[in-house]
């Protein structure tokens, strides 16, 4: 079996990569001129230049070639500038897309990663209730309707694109940035969190989220989509609290803001990164994103029709995550 793995080099891609090696596939890493191919040294795998902003582009780097499977991983999470969002994982999106039907390749299965963060805030009157797939999607930031609008796309192609869309909540582990930065924090004797009205946040560990793709290759219903998580709720502090376990119990000072001090810090953020041509993590959309207060998310059709089940709490993910930032320098 061929796959094509687009987004190879970053935190995802790279762990779905390892995976279709260990299953013996014939394994196609999407990257760009740029990208770092630290996690990509196993000689087994095979390399292809793509460029997503064009769908013509696409076809004549595609041609020759016949995947049975795509796995489309490539995306961005934060941009300088909201546009960016829509011409990387809404267009990108599209034009792949295009480029696999004008050349009428015989995909068995395209699986998209897409987002929770397409819901936005909803069903944040208490007691909070899981957002399932007959909610109305509103998402509150740029990456999240970039992302609506690419699965918009793929629910306008009709019966004859075998697309398969997975909604994972917050996803952490090796490799992973973010997140890493609240570990680092931690470790530096800090914990800052936001808002004073009870949050419940959801998780899913990346090996948990590859285990989803490769289901979704061998047992989805074409045009379904499936909410990912560990199957669990948090509180808001569970997180650091696991991690300030991992790290030894440090000293440290917990510090809870408002909304609106958080409001302002990312106002300003936001500002001066476009002003300086830098991106930085505290931007409005990170802004909506931490006043969230509802992540709950129905997994069960997952489970159900997958066969999905999450082999990692959060207490194992953040044990193992932890120890890797560890023996790789990070920490």
């Amino acid at each position: 079996m061929k796959i094509l793995i687009t987004g190879a080099s970053g935190f995802i891609g790279s762990f779905i990569v390892e995976e279709a090696l260990e299953r013996g596939m014939e394994t196609w890493a999407a990257v760009r001129p740029s990208s770092s191919r630290r996690y990509l040294s196993d000689a087994r795998i095979n390399f292809i230049e793509l460029d997503f902003s064009s769908a013509e582009k696409l076809q004549e780097q595609l041609r020759g070639h016949e995947f049975d499977y795509v796995v489309h991983a490539a995306g961005v999470t934060k941009c300088l500038h909201k546009s960016d969002f829509f011409h990387v994982n809404t267009e990108g999106t599209k034009n792949l897309v295009n480029a696999i039907i004008a050349l009428q390749m015989p995909i068995r299965r395209f699986v998209y990663l897409s987002s929770l963060s397409i819901f936005g805030a909803i069903r944040e009157q208490q007691p909070y209730r899981e957002i399932t797939e007959h909610d109305v999607p509103k998402p509150n930031t740029a990456y999240g309707q970039s992302k609506l609008e690419a699965e918009r796309y793929l629910d306008s192609i009709g019966n004859n694109f075998p697309y398969i869309v997975l909604r994972p909540t917050g996803v952490y582990g090796p490799r992973e940035r973010d997140y890493f930065l609240m570990v680092k924090s931690i470790k530096e004797h800090t914990d800052f969190s936001v808002g004073f009205r009870r949050q419940d946040i959801t998780f899913v560990y990346v090996k948990d989220v590859v285990q989803a793709v490769f289901l979704s290759l061998d047992h989805g219903m074409s045009g379904r989509k499936y909410f990912l998580s560990d199957g669990q709720v948090y509180r808001s502090a569970t997180f650091s609290n696991y991690v300030h376990e991992e790290l030894g119990r440090p000293w440290w000072i917990r510090i809870k803001a408002p909304l609106w001090l958080l409001r302002i810090v990312t106002f300003a953020g936001e500002r001066i990164g476009r002003a300086t041509g830098r991106m930085t993590a505290l931007n409005d959309d990170k802004y909506n994103i931490l006043k969230q207060r509802n992540w709950r998310c129905d997994i069960e059709p997952a489970m159900d029709e997958l066969g999905y089940h999450p082999h990692y709490t959060l207490r194992e993910g953040v044990k193992e995550a932890v120890q890797w930032y560890r023996n790789n320098g990070w920490l």
